[in-house]
């Protein structure tokens, strides 16, 4: 499993509500957008971090469990959903679905973070978070379509606009993104 991880917090031995006292503290130090990872033995607290994530609107990645520790993942929240787009050239869900199942070739192109991709990803996506994706650019075949893909639609919009100044004449991004995704998903862990 290959994620990065910004800020760990140990919460092991720590009973509720202690562990998501600590973890809203955590978060309140930590960028938006980058990822918590929480160690905690209190067995409630997996569903007591998936609940409080998403009543904060934080997004809780999943949790893995090792030699009776719970590691839970929480990736700040962006304030992304309620970005306006700009990228032109868009396709819902339904038509990601139909182009996976056809034989035409394209890259199917996953900019969200490490993080977020091990947890569950569309199969053959490639991963090349926005942040790297300016300089691995020239890694993509640009002869080919590209569908740009993240969480909601707005890191997937600032990459194909990206992509699209680079040269990449065929370019679409992926709206909503994986929060609405229902196809097919592999986890790396």
């Amino acid at each position: 499993m290959n994620m990065s991880i910004d800020m760990t917090l140990d919460a092991k031995g720590l009973a509720c509500p202690l562990p998501i006292v600590r973890t809203k503290k955590a978060m309140k130090e930590l960028k938006e957008g980058r990822v918590l990872e929480v160690q905690a033995t209190d067995p409630g607290s997996t569903a007591d971090m998936k609940a409080w994530a998403e009543g904060m609107e934080h997004q809780y990645l999943g949790t893995v469990e090792a030699e009776g520790v719970l590691k839970h993942y929480l990736r700040k929240a962006s304030g992304e959903e309620g970005q306006e787009r700009q990228f032109a050239e868009v396709c819902g869900l339904a038509e990601l679905e139909q182009k996976l199942d056809s034989a035409d070739p394209f890259i199917l192109l996953d900019v969200r973070e490490p993080a977020e991709y091990v947890f569950g990803h569309i199969p053959g996506a490639v991963s090349v978070p926005l942040g790297e994706l300016e300089s691995r650019s020239s890694e993509l075949d640009q002869g080919k379509p590209v569908y740009v893909i993240c969480r909601s639609g707005t890191r997937s919009d600032l990459a194909a606009v990206l992509l699209k100044g680079a040269g990449f004449q065929q370019v679409i991004n992926v709206v909503p993104g994986m929060k609405e995704w229902s196809g097919d998903i592999r986890s790396q862990l």
